[in-house]
């Protein structure tokens, strides 16, 4: 770099997304339905497809600020404490009466594992305010999953659409999708499990199939 020239500005994301946090427990083996063992040491971890996402992006370089909303429990701070720490903005993080999310993990030796998520806060970001819309048209890149009601992320990504604001979706839990969000997104990042969701819904299994042939880059892993 030149003496005088400056910093390029940092690269805008705003993440409308989950934050839950992950009860883990090792065990030797998986309990079989109705079947109860002995596990190890009990670890909490923050997580959440968008809270994770947010912090990757902070550490990452970029100014990230996070719209999603936690509980009034006590695992809220921590959750609020995570993103904060990694210097996320949580001014989009809202708190609602009744528990945050929880994800319940139980894994095995050989790094199988059980998984159920019960939403809890995040399954009441069902619609967005005026403040977060200022911060997702004033983004460069807005980035969503689908751990929150499918309305908050349509909503996003039709105002990130109109002002230019660069649309990326990680389509993970897989569901089907509403076409005005398919024609919002600019990138959208998918397993081929979840691909096989979103193309199968459009008759597009063949077109997906063909992908994976000789000289296609087909659908990727996570």
């Amino acid at each position: 770099m030149t003496a005088g020239s400056t910093e390029p500005a940092p690269v805008r994301v705003v993440v409308v997304g989950s934050t839950n946090l992950d009860l883990v427990v090792t065990t030797t083996t998986l309990p079989r339905p109705g079947e109860t063992v002995l596990g190890n040491a009990l670890r909490t971890v923050p997580g959440g497809k968008g809270a994770n996402q947010a912090v990757a992006a902070a550490r990452a370089g970029a100014s990230c600020a996070f719209i999603g909303a936690i509980g009034r429990d006590g695992f809220a701070d921590q959750l609020r404490a995570n993103l904060a720490e990694s210097n996320v903005d949580v001014r989009g993080l809202r708190d609602v009466p009744g528990p945050s999310g929880v994800a319940l993990i139980a894994v095995d030796a050989s790094a199988e594992n059980l998984i159920v998520v019960a939403p809890g806060a995040n399954g009441e970001l069902t619609s967005l305010a005026d403040p977060d819309r200022v911060a997702v048209e004033a983004a460069d890149v807005l980035l969503c999953q689908l751990e929150v009601p499918l309305s908050a992320v349509v909503q996003a990504a039709r105002w990130a659409r109109g002002a230019g604001t660069t649309v990326v979706l990680n389509a993970a839990p897989a569901r089907p999708l509403p076409a005005e969000l398919l024609d919002a997104v600019d990138l959208l990042v998918v397993n081929q499990v979840e691909a096989a969701v979103v193309a199968g819904q459009a008759g597009g299994e063949q077109s997906l199939a063909g992908a994976d042939g000789p000289g296609g880059d087909g659908p990727g892993a996570d």
